[in-house]
């Protein structure tokens, strides 16, 4: 796994189209008070009062963003275009709505507020080397097979897209603020590298040269060139851009017609059969029964609240908050011909306690110059916002990032994400044309792609590859 940044991505210069280039200490499953964790990465989850707290951006408002332009009701389907529903709008909800229309499918995606939960506070980092943690080794397999997913991906929405994805290939900084902090660090790494991930160490000199703003007096640093980020916010306006575009047939051979979209909260799927007695999938909203050839049920925290298939396949899920702030760096703050405080993604521990600042392009469509600050990680049954764990986090920052405290302050944003007890996600096939994708914690976006071509594949019958089956064993129900 190597930087591969040159050949990924046109440096996120976003007017143009983005070829195809190529989150903190984890918290145990059995913890229950405000500590800090990582990034906010769930897939897609549906509206839940009981599960996420909406605080500065409403809900109505991050899916108006998000779904801009996409139809509001279903289309007719060619008779020929298996049809196909996805429950749950995040990260990889629409990512496997994106695979399914490769293969062909007509495409439905039914959730209330597309892209407005915890896809939406999530930081973006693309960082399996980073997310490394001890006796979590099937875990990062699984998130370095979707990091690999990412550049085939980026080819098919730039083929479909003008849209931009919000990838950047900037590295990531692992960060030790003191001697205590940089023992901690050091073991980390030291694992990291002896499984021949490429975890280089910064010399003080070399750190101040790469990034000035930096608080003086570090302990220590290390680089890891292939840890990068996407802003999650621009990946879903590209995904949607995609699965509503006309797609050119010398690029896209046999694909699904545009895709459809219910904004209503699905109540109950239930397998049925049709009036010659074939089956079929009913999926029940608020406005009345929809029936499907086959369902990807992909509504992260909402999927216990769903009647019917996923009663009958309970997953343990708990709801994990965590609290995300987006800044905004003040053009004053700035040196001539500086486009940000800085440059490469800053995972830092700081009196033990984990923070990321993650900068956005100062060319990002909707967050310019953004610099996103994370994450809480809490289990204390409040959905709201927890005003310690921000104090915390703005501390932490600014002990890194001095320059933090003259920011402008943009958002604080809350959302629950869908813990697993062993922090794994769920993929699989319950029945014929079901398939049951949920449970991917802080990890979303990493798994997003992987998760949404294997989802796909099930779906599609597609022949799986030895690593793939491996894969799905992983992430199995009822392991």
């Amino acid at each position: 796994m190597g930087s591969g940044s040159a050949s990924w991505v046109q440096k996120a210069r976003y007017p143009q189209r983005v070829a195809p280039s190529q989150t903190d200490t984890e918290q145990p499953a059995q913890t229950r008070t405000p500590t800090r964790g990582a990034e906010s990465a769930n897939s897609a989850p549906r509206t839940s009062a009981a599960t996420a707290a909406k605080t500065t951006s409403s809900v109505s408002q991050a899916a108006s963003a998000a779904t801009a332009g996409v139809p509001r009701s279903i289309q007719r389907a060619p008779e020929s275009a298996p049809r196909t529903a996805v429950v749950g709008a995040g990260v990889v909800g629409l990512l496997t709505a994106w695979q399914l229309r490769l293969a062909g499918h007509a495409v439905t995606i039914l959730d209330p507020a597309p892209g407005s939960e915890a896809s939406h506070a999530a930081a973006g980092m693309l960082a399996p080397i980073g997310e490394v943690q001890y006796g979590q080794q099937q875990l990062w397999d699984l998130m370095t097979a979707a990091r690999a997913e990412y550049p085939p991906l980026f080819q098919t929405l730039a083929a479909a897209t003008a849209e931009p994805t919000g990838y950047r290939d900037t590295p990531s900084y692992l960060v030790a603020a003191d001697p205590g902090d940089k023992d901690a660090v050091a073991d980390l790494v030291s694992v990291q590298q002896a499984q021949g991930m490429t975890v280089e160490p910064l010399t003080g000199s070399r750190l101040r040269r790469a990034e000035p703003a930096l608080a003086p007096g570090l302990a220590k640093a290390w680089e890891v060139p292939s840890d990068h980020q996407v802003n999650p916010r621009q990946l879903i306006r590209c995904v949607n851009a995609a699965l509503t575009a006309e797609l050119d047939p010398s690029s896209f051979a046999t694909p699904g017609p545009r895709a459809s979209w219910l904004h209503s909260a699905v109540t109950a799927i239930e397998t049925t059969d049709d009036d010659a007695g074939s089956p079929q999938v009913t999926i029940t909203t608020g406005e009345g029964p929809h029936t499907f050839d086959s369902v990807v049920i992909s509504p992260g925290l909402g999927y216990t609240e769903i009647r019917g298939i996923p009663q009958e396949h309970p997953v343990p899920l708990r709801p994990v908050h965590g609290d995300v702030i987006r800044l905004r760096v003040r053009e004053e703050q700035l040196a001539p011909g500086e486009g940000h405080l800085i440059s490469a993604t800053i995972r830092a521990r700081v009196a033990g306690r984990p923070v990321y600042l993650v900068p956005r392009a100062p060319e990002d469509p909707l967050e310019p110059r953004g610099l996103v600050i994370g994450a809480s990680s809490r289990e204390d049954g409040l959905a709201g916002t927890h005003t310690g764990s921000v104090q915390e986090l703005l501390e932490d920052a600014a002990a890194v990032l001095p320059a933090v405290r003259e920011s402008e302050l943009v958002e604080i944003t809350t959302r629950a994400r869908p813990g697993t007890p062993d922090d794994r996600p769920y993929l699989g096939e319950v029945s014929p044309g079901v398939v049951v994708s949920t449970g991917y914690h802080r990890h979303g976006i990493l798994l997003a792609p992987l998760a949404a071509r294997l989802a796909a594949a099930l779906v599609t019958g597609t022949q799986l590859s030895q690593n793939d089956t491996e894969y799905l064993e992983a992430m199995r129900l009822g392991r």
